[in-house]
């Protein structure tokens, strides 16, 4: 199980340097949300389609509510950490959420709506509620930075109209760099997924037979464990831009909030359709005992963590609360109840 966790990490840094960087050249706030969050949450689609795909439906859907778990806890402390002390070449006293309104709504929504919707289990009608749950939000947040870039047109035509603009060489020579640049992220970015796919199923036959050895649920090892190789992508990526002060911190925000969204619904309907796709169009994920307690147990979390962020800002404090709720979160996996079986 080691070697394929160590194969998926080294896969996910270069999707996540890959992704970074066209990032940069795409846009900020809505590549953070929509490029950069599929990008970074393609190690847990890999993993729940192998899963699902399978029979595993406890480890397709463990793996997400692991990813959730995580980022919502952990992830976000340690990109607070990063950004509001010196560890940031920009020092925050805190980060800007107030902009960020639609992804906490459509997180809240989307936390209650796949929760309850697991009451009788996941069906294919619950697959399409999920795409087009993920399909609203894409088009929502594509209305939203039409809004904004509409708004800042005026400002930035008045900047643009007083810059005098020549082709020298420097500028041949920063667009050749540019371009080389754009070239080895493509390149990483595409390693990186089929690292990525081609690790995933080992992984998951590692997971399940690690499981079986030492007598632990595989539920709980693919919610603590999974996340792991599966959000190194938006580790990294996260660690890496909050170090870039405001701008940076604010992109990490909406890969955080986007990767989660998808996570309630892009995912879940990979894990229904693999399901389809194992046992038939009328397959039915069972809700067992263990798959609710953690579907309960990572909803409180995360509407505990989105209700931290209906502020301001957000600093060191929060984080210190989130990476405390993250630890709390660990000890009570291992006093829920547990599966015997793996599917």
């Amino acid at each position: 199980m080691l070697l394929w966790l160590g194969e998926l990490t080294g896969a996910s840094f270069l999707l996540s340097y890959g992704a970074e960087h066209l990032s940069m050249k795409y846009g900020a706030k809505f590549v953070g949300r929509t490029l950069l969050s599929v990008a970074t949450t393609l190690p847990e689609i890999a993993i729940v389609v192998y899963a699902a795909a399978d029979g595993a439906y406890g480890v397709a859907i463990g793996a997400g509510l692991g990813s959730n778990l995580l980022m919502m806890t952990l992830g976000l402390a340690i990109m607070l950490l990063i950004a509001t002390t010196k560890l940031s070449k920009a020092p925050l006293k805190g980060v800007d959420v107030t902009t960020f309104k639609l992804d906490k709504i459509f997180l809240i929504a989307t936390a209650l709506v796949s929760a309850v919707l697991f009451i009788d289990g996941y069906g294919y009608y619950d697959g399409f509620i999920f795409a087009g749950m993920f399909g609203a939000y894409l088009v929502v947040a594509l209305v939203e930075m039409k809004a904004e870039n509409k708004a800042n047109k005026a400002k930035k035509q008045m900047v643009e109209d007083h810059k005098v603009v020549s082709f020298t060489e420097d500028n041949l020579a920063h667009g050749t760099k540019m371009g080389g640049k754009m070239t080895k992220a493509v390149l990483a970015f595409a390693a990186g997924t089929a690292g990525i796919f081609l690790g995933a199923e080992p992984f998951i036959h590692s997971l399940e037979g690690y499981s079986v050895e030492a007598g632990v649920s595989v539920i709980v090892l693919a919610v603590i464990i999974s996340p792991i190789a599966g959000e190194m992508p938006e580790k990294i990526s996260m660690m890496l831009l909050a170090r870039k002060g405001a701008a940076g911190a604010s992109i990490a925000v909406a890969n955080v909030l986007g990767s989660k969204i998808l996570n309630n619904t892009l995912l879940l309907s990979v894990a229904v359709f693999g399901a389809m796709y194992y046992a038939g169009f009328f397959e039915v994920i069972q809700a067992t005992a263990a798959l609710q307690y953690q579907i309960i147990l990572v909803t409180v979390v995360t509407l505990i963590a989105i209700a931290l962020m209906f502020k301001k800002e957000i600093g060191l404090k929060v984080g210190i609360v989130l990476a405390i709720m993250y630890v709390i979160s660990i000890i009570i996996q291992f006093l829920l109840p547990h599966d015997s079986t793996v599917h």
